[in-house]
Parts: C-alpha cells; structure tokens; sequence
C-alpha cells in the first residue's frame, strides 16, 4: 500500500493542514490492515454486524469516490460497487470479495481525490453533491472527508485488536 503515514504538520495554510490530516487517516486505515491475510481482513466486528476491515477499505473506496469525483467531475459516475447511492451491504459484504481488487480500488480513488484537490485553485472551489441536491466546497468535501475516515479508523482499531491483538497509534 502507497500510503507513507507522516503527522500533520504544526504550522502550515490551511490547504497543507487538511490535505495533510486526510492524508494521515488515509494512511492510518492502510496501517490498520497491514500484514494481514485476506481471510484475516474479512474478520467481522460481531454479529449481526458485517464490519470488517476489508469491508471499511470497499467502503472508503465508494465514499472517495462520491464525494470527489462524483462532486467535482461527474455526478453520474457509478459507485465502486453500490448499485446506485451508498449501499453499505453492498460494500460490506465480503464473502466473495478481493482485498486486492479492493485496496486497488480504494488506491485509485485516494489518487484520483488527490488529483482534484491538486488541480483545484482554491478550497472554495464549488461542486454539487447530487445526493444533498446542493453545491459544497472542497474545503467542506475535505473537512468531511477528515471526519469519515477519523470515524472509520476508530472501527478499524477495534476490528484489528479483535483479529490479533494489535493496538496503538
């Protein structure tokens, strides 16, 4: 996994702040899986739950996607595997599921995000979330995006204590 895990910085603009913390949590949920086996990432949380490491990966694959390329480029790009709108079964259900195809498609929609926020001349650039109905800024996209993998890395750290025991930072 291409994800260097570097602290943010403690001084810096705005955009190297939010760039830098999302990169930190992108890096933080490639951290949590590595060194596992597949059978290793496809561990449930606890029943009836479907969570599993591999399943948070296909997620945040669909959740860049929407909310980079879907609000800056095409709002009418599929999902990476949901039908139409967030599904989260569908990103979820790991039975039949790859962790290589989903780490390589979680790597391409983090370049493919990354690549937008690159291109953007500033973090008041507007796009339109089509599942709101209404426009949002990077900067909120970014703020948002911040926020879901915090969530997510915070499962991620009981799934992967749960697989082997390993805790931490």
């Amino acid at each position: 996994m291409p994800f260097e895990r570097v602290g943010p910085p403690l001084f810096g603009t705005e955009r190297e702040t939010l760039r830098a913390f999302l990169d930190f949590h992108r890096a933080t949920l490639a951290m949590k899986c590595k060194d596992l086996t597949e059978e290793q990432l496809k561990e449930r949380s606890s029943p009836p739950s479907t969570l599993s490491l591999l399943a948070l990966v296909r997620h945040m694959a669909e959740v860049e996607r929407a909310w980079f390329r879907r609000v800056f480029e095409d709002n009418t790009a599929p999902m990476v595997w949901s039908q139409k709108e967030f599904d989260f079964q569908a990103a979820y259900d790991t039975t039949d599921a790859s962790a290589e195809e989903a780490f390589a498609a979680w790597e391409t929609e983090v370049e493919h995000s990354r690549r937008i926020e690159l291109r953007a001349e500033s973090l008041d650039l507007a796009g339109h979330q089509p599942r709101w109905g209404e426009n949002v800024s990077l900067r909120m996209v970014m703020l948002h995006m911040i926020l879901e993998y915090g969530r997510h890395n915070g499962h991620a750290d009981f799934l992967r204590e749960g697989v082997d025991g390993t805790v931490g930072a």
